[in-house]
């Protein structure tokens, strides 16, 4: 059978010229940065680079190769006008004339490279209008003014997960073509679920109204929901993720009282905010305990975010508990 390739899919799903050139130019480098995992040790890329990032949490040698590398590769675009990593203190400029701006996570869920687990990038684009030397402003877009967004998956197979606002897609790497072909072309997420994901490890932590909630999941259909869940946890936003939209369910990482000056553990501009994207359009919700993250006003790049996504019903009755 004949699959669509990603340079096919993003010609007949946008008219932008520009926009598929960025999305090809991620999904490139997507593939250097598969071959760097491959290798492992032999590569020397696991442990840490000796250094923290602007959030104060330790890189690790594979957080930095893989943003040098994507951001060099988005620096060569034209289209480009700035880019902002969760490994970069600021915003980077790239091209003055250019009409996107690009914010990354280059390797979610860091902590598993050196156990050879699941790890991915995450990326969201936003347009620009501004002349003269990008400021950080310009990012500052809530998350429904997104272009696309996506993610690489790099699991026993690699693929992209991608969103032009027109619905979900998937993507899996050819190693034999160096192609990436459409291999699920109406992702969709489930209402209801038996499934979810959060680190109860924090469970004393949370604010009454989480705990509420996922003590009646986990008192299973004893308990006032009726039924048994599946509880999953892999220590990376993407895999999670990538769960839901394969085969539903929901993910939370909320709020807890160990730091409460700090909203959350996840990052919104490139984080919550691309991820939101892609689980509105297969269908999900994506909110903190107060509503809809896609409708945040962003105050500044690195800002923080408690998360609840996933299938709607789910969703809307954690928020309800906390609302209440």
């Amino acid at each position: 059978m004949s699959r669509a390739t990603l340079a096919d899919y993003l010609t007949t799903h946008t008219d932008s010229t520009s926009l598929q050139q960025l999305v090809i130019a991620l999904a490139d480098t997507s593939i250097d940065i598969r071959q760097d995992l491959a290798g492992g040790a032999l590569n020397d890329i696991l442990g840490a680079a000796g250094a923290e990032n602007v959030q104060g949490e330790e890189q690790k040698k594979l957080d930095v190769i893989a943003n040098d590398r994507i951001k060099a590769a988005l620096a060569a675009l034209p289209c480009v006008r700035g880019i902002a990593s969760e490994e970069e203190d600021d915003v980077v400029p790239a091209h003055q004339g250019g009409e996107f701006l690009v914010t990354f996570d280059p390797l979610d869920g860091s902590s598993n490279i050196d156990i050879n687990s699941m790890v991915g990038t995450i990326f969201s684009v936003l347009g620009s209008n501004a002349d003269g030397p990008l400021s950080e402003q310009e990012f500052l877009q809530p998350g429904r003014q997104q272009i696309a967004a996506g993610y690489m998956l790099y699991g026993p197979s690699v693929m992209l997960v991608l969103t032009v606002k027109k619905g979900v897609v998937m993507f899996t790497y050819d190693p034999q073509s160096g192609q990436y072909l459409l291999t699920d072309d109406q992702v969709n997420i489930p209402a209801d679920c038996k499934e979810f994901a959060i680190n109860m490890s924090n469970q004393r932590h949370w604010a009454p109204a989480m705990q509420r909630y996922i003590a009646e999941l986990l008192e299973g259909k004893e308990g006032p929901r009726g039924k048994d869940y599946n509880m999953r946890w892999v220590a990376a936003m993407v895999a999670d993720v990538h769960r839901i939209l394969c085969r539903g369910g929901l993910f939370c990482y909320p709020w807890d009282k160990r730091k409460p000056e700090q909203a959350g553990k996840l990052r919104l501009m490139y984080e919550a905010n691309p991820m939101g994207l892609l689980v509105e359009q297969a269908g999900g919700r994506i909110c903190t305990q107060d509503g809809p993250i896609l409708d945040i006003q962003p105050e500044q790049i690195h800002q923080r975010v408690p998360v609840i996504l996933g299938a709607a019903n789910e969703v809307d009755l954690c928020v309800s508990y906390h609302q209440s």
